[in-house]
């Protein structure tokens, strides 16, 4: 987040979550990723770490954000959930 984007969700949500991370596995396909990182985009986050590897035939993927507000924190998990072709989410705070 940009300080003045982080301003305002700080406004708007007066909580943060320090660190959280999602754990994903998902089916191995072209456009997984890019949905992966629509809902932080959707909100104009940025992960501090986002890494992807096939184990197995399938998509491993860690997502790691900081400062997040926390009203926004179920919404980013109920829009991974949501993703055609993840079939596990774990969220780690």
């Amino acid at each position: 987040m940009s300080y003045d984007q982080s301003a305002v969700a700080a406004a708007a949500f007066p909580s943060c979550v320090p660190s959280v991370l999602f754990e994903l596995v998902a089916d191995l396909g072209p456009g997984v990723l890019p949905r992966l990182l629509q809902p932080l985009s959707r909100r104009n986050l940025v992960p501090e770490r986002f890494a992807a590897h096939i184990v197995g035939g399938l998509l491993a993927v860690e997502i790691r954000l900081a400062d997040v507000p926390s009203g926004m924190l179920g919404l980013i998990e109920g829009n991974l959930r949501q993703i055609v072709g993840v079939r596990r989410l774990r969220c780690h705070t």
